[in-house]
């Protein structure tokens, strides 16, 4: 039996012409053979760009990780989002299975003539106890002849791989956010211990200056002046104690710690160096870069939405079986009746037609959106990686030309101070000194903690940060 009668069959060419309206184009993904960044002498072995945090040699900025990936709130709601984008997909398909559910029923029926006369005729008696039972079971099954559900099927994996895509990223992320504030809070613990020296230096200097004062070897205007930079070495001690109480907390609340004290959080007053990067080509990006690989899941899902489209054109074949038992009893008579049935049906879509090609154009440019957010994606990956190799190169340059001026302004300092003791040197000398070497103390020591947190910036950049032997193959998109 023919199920395609001509009017089908014109109406399927008719969809194979509206279709071949929407169309796909080649997505550029193209980028330079090698990054535009200078290039550095290795400073230690590159670590591995899935567990780049361990390159820093640094037990506690490990531990921090692993302690936030297994119990962070934020790790425990990407994995809960991951479940539900699971719980999603498996839903997506379920329209092309079998539909139909069991059904049954009970009747019960006390008859009773109260006016004329009472029909006792058996099986049609108006008069008495009844019962009928029925169940029925009915299905409705689609035949996909067009492959309807292989373009259901591509959008629903597409989506998927970018929720675990989505996921990895924000684990990726989490580790970027505790190693930053880890290092955000070293560079702080440094600082005050800096202005805990420059109090005691400043209180020295106070002492100093006010036994010349007393003895007439000095003016009283010189203690207050350096009374004034005492004042003002305490606050800063106060304001520095206050923001690294601060970034503590927000680690430990990182960490799925928020409500330990601080002090099951000790912070080491002391930055490393920042480990080198590993030598890494701009084409990586496509295959590390979890919001690049996720941007390429959303075209494949909008690409296999647009073929949907296409083919809501076509007629749609229903197969309809199902299989039936009824028992009636009443007085003088009792049937107990088996049935089946098989149906099939057609939909030809005519005049859903001008809807249905709304629809099309619209996720036509649907997709060429996402075909365009991955091209961008492409190239804002490429600039994110070779802007941070510039600057990590420029911090680790500044950080070298800071510790060299650090050294020869303590040595300064240190001299002009003996100077003065013996008389040699005046006090404007003597704090001009001791403020240079403190102002590039301070330098040195923001310069190292930004070449740290830009290791952690360039690593993210690069694609680091997540298993890629886990990353959704180009099978599961399609």
């Amino acid at each position: 039996m023919r199920l395609v009668t001509p009017a089908v069959g014109s109406v399927t060419g008719l969809a194979l012409m509206l279709s071949a309206c929407a169309s796909t184009r080649d997505v550029d993904t193209r980028l330079p053979a090698a990054y535009e960044a200078p290039s550095s002498p290795a400073i230690a072995a590159a670590p591995s760009l899935e567990t780049w945090w361990t390159g820093f040699d640094d037990p506690q900025l490990t531990a921090l990780i692993t302690e936030a990936l297994a119990a962070s709130p934020d790790a425990r709601s990407a994995a809960a989002k991951l479940r539900e984008a699971r719980a999603t997909r498996a839903g997506a398909l379920t329209s092309f299975l079998p539909q139909g559910n069991p059904r049954g029923s009970i009747t019960e029926t006390d008859s009773k003539v109260i006016d004329g006369a009472a029909l006792n005729i058996p099986g049609l008696s108006s008069n008495g106890d009844s019962r009928t039972e029925t169940a029925n079971f009915d299905v409705s099954w689609e035949i996909d002849l067009f492959g309807r559900i292989f373009a259901a099927r591509r959008a629903a994996n597409a989506e998927m791989a970018a929720a675990r895509l989505d996921y990895e990223a924000a684990r990726a992320s989490l580790a970027a956010a505790v190693a930053d504030g880890y290092f955000q809070a070293r560079g702080l613990a440094i600082q005050l211990d800096d202005a805990r020296a420059t109090e005691r230096i400043q209180a020295e200097l106070f002492r100093i200056v006010d036994i010349r004062a007393q003895r007439g070897l000095a003016a009283s205007a010189d203690a207050d002046r350096v009374a004034g930079d005492l004042a003002q070495a305490r606050s800063q001690v106060a304001g520095l104690e206050a923001e690294l109480q601060a970034a503590r907390r927000n680690l430990l609340i990182l960490t799925g710690r928020g409500i330990e004290p601080l002090a099951a959080l000790p912070i080491d007053a002391e930055v490393g160096v920042a480990p080198q990067v590993p030598d890494v080509l701009p084409g990586e990006l496509l295959a590390r870069r979890p919001d690049v690989r996720r941007a390429e899941a959303m075209l494949a899902s909008a690409l296999g939405r647009l073929d949907y489209a296409k083919l809501a054109f076509f007629p749609t074949f229903k197969l309809a079986p199902g299989v039936g038992l009824q028992t009636n009893d009443q007085p003088g008579y009792s049937a107990t009746t088996q049935s089946w049935s098989i149906g099939a049906n057609v939909v030809v879509p005519v005049l859903d037609i001008p809807r249905l090609l709304s629809e099309m154009k619209a996720q036509d440019a649907r997709s060429e959106q996402a075909a365009i957010a991955y091209e961008k994606a492409v190239q804002t990956a490429f600039g994110e990686a070779e802007n941070s190799l510039v600057q990590l190169e420029a911090d680790r340059r500044r950080v070298d030309l800071l510790t060299d001026g650090e050294i020869r302004a303590r040595r300064a300092y240190e001299a002009s101070r003996k100077g003065y003791v013996a008389g040699f040197i005046d006090l404007q000398a003597t704090l001009d000194n001791e403020r240079a070497w403190r102002t590039v103390r301070t330098l040195k020591t923001a310069a190292q903690v930004q070449a740290l947190r830009r290791a952690v910036q360039t690593y993210k950049a690069l694609g680091g940060g997540w298993p890629l032997e886990t990353a959704p193959t180009n099978k599961e998109a399609r």
